[in-house]
């Protein structure tokens, strides 16, 4: 049974949770050897024809404007798939937001096999700076690692906040978590520094969760708004396409229009992971889909995550960039409106402007 059942909710179910739009069943054995087979016989992936882009992480920027208090200023780093650096003014002290942290060598329930790195992390662990909040969308290997947890949970100065959706708390707790937040679809919770505070809100995504095969759907997954005076970011955790999007956005119109500054500075779209499309159309939005999110949601700009670290499907891990890059000419979005980063690269921000869009 599940324990957070409220039958009042349409997303809850007895037994676990389901999407808002399509009643999603994960793909059975048949499916899945007729996708292996297939890809086993045509070669995919195929190698990528460029490695993934990787720059050297700019460490003192990085530590000193964790350190700058007041003045601190947005930045946003990419550390590879859909693991992300997030620096969020907010009071006197700021916000160092780490999502979906996968350090490891393999997005695996095993150390010897399963999909492995094509390359390192682009920030190491013990080079990050202290980080006081991790957001997990859900619990997929390749978004929520075991080593990568309890490493955060022991860093020096004490454990970050873990704000998840339901029913990952007790994995947490069993691996030297205990105290993290749980939230449903809109849920907040509100974290105060020094005279202002940031709003972190779970929201529906179209997706599902497992760690086995006994327990599919047991744990909710999503997307998070994090949503401050200086800032607001938005990562939409793995998901397909669908009318979620629009919904997110007519939920934070209130605090968006032009007079608050308009829509998310930042968007965080996941673009890999998408083919073949018979098998992932329900799960994973290809990149011309994204686009479409970007535009559903009106973000100021967006980057692509989930993708150049982790060969999951058929498409070569260099094909996403070029897929989005197509997709934005097509679709006719500005050019920086919607980009991809390099591993290790950090990107600084400007800071909302009330009355500017």
């Amino acid at each position: 049974m599940n324990p957070y059942y409220d039958a009042a909710r349409p997303h809850h179910r007895p037994q676990g949770f389901q999407n808002r739009y399509v009643e999603f069943a994960p793909r059975g054995l048949a499916d899945l050897a007729r996708w292996r087979w297939n890809a086993w016989r045509e070669g995919l992936p195929p190698a990528p024809q460029t490695p993934p882009p990787v720059v050297t992480a700019d460490h003192n920027f990085l530590h000193a404007n964790a350190a700058a208090g007041p003045a601190m200023q947005p930045s946003v780093t990419f550390i590879g798939h859909s693991t992300v650096l997030l620096q969020i003014p907010v009071g006197d002290r700021g916000l160092q937001v780490l999502l979906d942290p996968v350090f490891s060598e393999r997005a695996s329930p095993v150390s010897f096999a399963g999909p492995r790195r094509f390359q390192p992390p682009g920030l190491a662990l013990d080079a990050l700076p202290h980080i006081d909040v991790v957001l997990v969308s859900h619990n997929h290997y390749d978004h929520l690692d075991e080593a990568s947890v309890r490493a955060l949970a022991r860093q020096p100065g004490g454990p970050p906040l873990f704000v998840v959706p339901l029913g990952i708390g007790p994995w947490l707790a069993s691996h030297g978590v205990p105290d993290a937040v749980e939230l449903d679809w809109w849920q907040s919770h509100t974290l105060d520094r020094g005279g202002e505070s940031a709003e972190i809100t779970l929201t529906p995504a179209q997706h599902w969760s497992s760690r086995s095969l006994t327990d599919r759907m047991t744990t909710l997954w999503g997307g998070f708004a994090v949503t401050a005076p200086a800032f607001h970011a938005f990562y939409s955790g793995d998901t397909a396409y669908s009318r979620d999007f629009a919904d997110i956005a007519a939920h934070f119109a209130p605090r968006q229009d032009a007079a608050h500054g308009g829509g998310f500075d930042l968007a965080l779209l996941p673009i890999g992971a998408y083919a073949p499309r018979w098998f992932m159309q329900q799960q994973h939005a290809d990149p011309a889909e994204a686009v479409q999110i970007h535009r559903d949601l009106r973000s100021k700009r967006s980057i692509g995550v989930h993708w150049g670290t982790f060969a999951l499907t058929d498409e070569p891990l260099d094909q996403p960039p070029r897929d989005l890059a197509a997709a934005v000419r097509q679709q006719g979005l500005a050019d920086g409106a919607f980009t991809t980063m390099a591993i290790g690269e950090t990107r600084r921000l400007p800071r909302r402007t009330p009355g500017n869009p």
